[in-house]
């Protein structure tokens, strides 16, 4: 078995599939090279000497120049490589047109709605239009418990600190994000809960949340109620009697929104768990179904393969601006654009942001990219659409819930427990992260270092997505975990 996997016959570099000692004589495909390092697994070898200045190559592509001399066998990281990225660039658009073979869709059973797509959880949220309601929220879900059961598969808040205090497009935002979580499918009842003085308060939500149906949703305003939590109760019970009649039924996958993310990536993640994620996408939105992929700080150094499977012209100049804005937005605070990676992202491998851009897009596949979102806004095409997000865990997951998604596959190399409003599904890169944190992972990905193929993992992770959809609980949901986050762009009065 080889220790070391190269990528694609371009690079200069391979990744330690294991810890490997200092003088081992490692393989790589038909290759040897001898290690004048010690190389912890997902971290790079050189299999050449680099001159000083040189791109290092991996992925087919350059992720940093050397800062001096690597020698054949030498560990490349940090001490001896940076990025090449700099501010705004100019794009040209040069199209892939990559092929799309169209395939019948899968089916799972999920819980239809009169407006929109289906639900894959039939669940009672709360959410509240201020912060200043959290605690009434979280004590009804206290004693709304007793309505779980059937049909009503669980009673969920979500709690944040906005909604007041807010101005422009931060202000818009959090009523969008709000408004989106008011008239999710995933939700079969929402209770809508404000204390009345707010500047985000119910009257405003309401106009941004646009068609739904009104039979399950409720209001409260808790300034005008006598006993907001009585109320609130006797509004929850109404809305789970109404929950009574739904029933899961067979619905097509091409009605299933699938949000793509990572978090506590390591450098395995993009040989293992995002490929086989970028695979599944590619099936998929093959069946008619949609994937979002977001994360866009993330995607710089990598972005000119996305804009380059843009369908049109019109579509590759919104996912220009979608990156130069987001590099403006990190100019505008003052802030470095390329912080990235993170700490525990260079522990585990990661060098540089076109190291981790390169290995993060293998999330997307190779499907041609039909959608560009602003923050907030809802899917409408089907197939592959970025999503303009940061690529802060909770942030970018609680977007892509938002945007639409009904459930999220997060690969992870380092492991994280977090769930966000939807069924968060976490991919290890490795089998020893999927051994050790069974509590937190749903799916092994490393077992494509183990004599599985990307296929045949592929259809293991739709098979298993499918079952999600239709019922089976996430890690996350076992756990309890759910959590929001509203992405902060803008001033506090």
């Amino acid at each position: 078995m080889n220790e070391l996997v190269r990528i694609t016959e371009k690079d200069l570099v391979a990744v330690a599939l294991k810890p490997l000692e200092k003088g081992s004589i490692v393989s790589y495909g038909s290759g040897q090279v001898t290690l004048l390092d010690a190389i912890p697994m997902g971290h790079k070898v050189a299999l050449r000497d680099i001159k000083k200045g040189e791109p290092v190559i991996k992925y087919g592509f350059p992720i940093g120049e050397a800062t001096e001399d690597i020698r054949q066998g030498a560990h490349i990281h940090t001490h001896n490589l940076h990025t090449l990225l700099s501010g705004q660039k100019e794009y040209i658009y040069q199209p892939t047109h990559p092929a799309v073979t169209r395939r019948e869709p899968g089916t799972f059973m999920g819980y239809p709605r009169k407006v929109g797509r289906p639900g894959i959880r039939n669940e009672l949220w709360i959410v509240p239009t201020v912060g200043c309601v959290n605690d009434v929220a979280k004590a009804l879900v206290h004693q709304a418990q007793k309505l779980v059961g059937g049909p009503v598969e669980g009673v969920y808040a979500f709690p944040h600190p906005y909604g007041c205090s807010q101005l422009g497009d931060d202000q818009n935002n959090t009523r969008k994000v709000l408004a989106s979580l008011a008239t999710h499918p995933n939700a079969g009842g929402v209770l809508v809960l404000g204390l009345g003085c707010e500047n985000s308060g119910i009257e405003q939500i309401k106009p941004y949340m646009g068609d739904y149906d009104e039979s399950r949703v409720r209001f409260l305003i808790c300034q005008q109620a006598e006993d907001e939590l009585e109320e609130g109760m006797k509004l929850l019970e109404e809305l789970a009697v109404n929950m009574q009649a739904d029933k899961r039924v067979p619905c097509s996958a091409d009605q299933l929104v699938v949000g793509l993310k990572c978090g506590g990536s390591d450098g395995l993640s993009g040989i293992t768990a995002n490929p086989t994620i970028g695979v599944f996408s590619d099936l998929l939105t093959s069946m008619g179904g949609s994937t979002i992929l977001t994360e866009v700080p993330e995607m710089f150094g990598a972005e000119t393969i996305l804009m380059g499977r843009c369908e049109n012209e019109a579509l590759f100049h919104k996912t220009v601006s979608l990156i130069n804005d987001f590099k403006g937005y990190f100019e505008a605070y003052h802030m470095p654009v390329y912080e990235n990676p993170s700490p525990g992202n260079k522990a585990g491998g990661i060098t540089t942001l076109e190291d981790k851009a390169l290995g993060c897009t293998q999330k997307s596949g190779s499907s041609p990219v039909r959608g560009v979102l602003a923050y907030g806004e809802h899917v409408e095409n089907q197939g592959l659409n970025l999503l303009s997000a940061p690529g802060n865990d909770l942030v970018a997951a609680t977007a892509l819930a938002v945007s639409g998604a009904q459930l999220i596959l997060f690969s992870t190399g380092r492991g994280t427990p977090f769930g966000c409003p939807v069924p968060t599904i976490k991919i290890a890169s490795n089998s020893p992260l999927a051994q050790h944190k069974k509590n937190w992972i749903d799916f092994n990905a490393g077992r494509l270092l183990d004599g599985m193929t990307l296929e045949q993992l592929c259809n293991e992770l739709m098979e298993y997505v499918l079952a999600v959809a239709s019922g089976k609980p996430a890690r996350n949901e076992q756990n309890g975990f759910h959590d929001l986050a509203i992405f902060k762009q803008g001033v506090t009065l």
